[in-house]
């Protein structure tokens, strides 16, 4: 069998993987990995020989180059392989890309021999997470719980549910206690949020953010870097509208991606230049201080913060 998944949503493409490979009953010794960097001829050989140690295998092959309509390498081998593929190996393309190019055709070939799954969305989060407690007795107010104080993104709810199962693994209860004892509530950080409020002279939430960021593992060096960058994107991207340049002219004179231009034109129509370098030129001394062991590090953005 040939698949084909695709899709931003990591955690569901690897419990589709696991899926078929439980369904199979394929051993780990059969499992094979390919990427980017491996030669398609390496990948026909393992999937044209028959396994010494079972009937069956798995290839998976992470290589978003063969969908892709921008960058591509040839696939002509891929593609005669697919036309009579060994019945015995399943090959799994992965694709951690929300598009891929469905004119390619390798694409239609696996379209038409196998089978192809998008992972871009998921229709409900709550049976999502429920399926992640399998075998656990929790109810539908804690699952809401759950995914109040750790977020939507599923590689994270994945991995905290499975320090919680861990943690409940003896009576396989999970009460709301057990939720709050195990994960840190996610605050949604919104860097521009924390700009304004940092501008507009509003010390609580300004702390009240950076604080929730420091709970979450933002080392305080990285944090002042983040807020320099973004300040000086608002800086640059202001001065060069003024001159008549386009997003996209900011955009490629800049080294930057359209959207974080466009961010940070729009943000910045708010502050005057004036405004926006003094707090650029702050956060740089602040980097010098730190660095120098002037400050600690743990301190100096908090007296910054209160001291705007």
């Amino acid at each position: 069998m040939i698949y084909l998944l695709f899709g931003t949503l990591d955690a569901l493409i690897t419990d589709y993987i696991n899926k078929i490979i439980k369904k199979e009953n394929i051993a780990d010794i059969n499992i094979s990995k390919y990427n980017e960097d491996d030669l398609i001829s390496n990948i026909i050989e393992d999937a044209s020989t028959i396994s010494l140690f079972d009937d069956k295998k798995v290839i998976i092959v992470n290589n978003e180059l063969l969908f892709s309509s921008k960058k591509s390498i040839d696939t002509t081998e891929l593609e005669k392989y697919i036309e009579n593929y060994n019945p015995n190996t399943i090959l799994v393309f992965v694709v951690n890309s929300d598009i891929v190019d469905s004119r390619r055709k390798l694409y239609k070939l696996i379209k038409e021999k196998g089978k192809i799954e998008e992972f871009n969305k998921i229709t409900n989060i709550n049976n999502y997470v429920k399926k992640l407690f399998e075998g656990y007795n929790i109810s539908y107010n804690t699952i809401n719980l759950f995914i109040k104080r750790v977020g939507n993104d599923l590689n994270s709810l994945s991995n905290e549910a499975e320090k919680i199962k861990i943690y409940k693994i003896n009576d396989k209860i999970i009460t709301d206690n057990d939720i709050i004892s195990c994960t840190h509530e996610k605050i949604d950080i919104n860097i521009f949020k924390f700009i304004d409020n940092i501008i507009n002279k509003n010390k609580k939430e300004s702390i009240t953010t950076y604080k929730e960021m420091l709970k979450v593992g933002e080392e305080p060096i990285k944090i002042i870097v983040m807020l320099a960058n973004q300040f000086r994107l608002m800086y640059q991207a202001k001065i060069l509208t003024s001159k008549g340049y386009t997003e996209e002219d900011i955009s490629n004179l800049l080294h930057s991606k359209k959207y974080p231009v466009h961010l940070a034109i729009q943000k910045g129509y708010r502050y005057t230049s004036d405004v926006l370098l003094n707090h650029l030129e702050e956060l740089a001394d602040l980097d010098i201080k730190i660095k120098s062991g002037e400050i600690d590090k743990n301190l100096a953005l908090e007296l910054f913060l209160l001291r705007i």
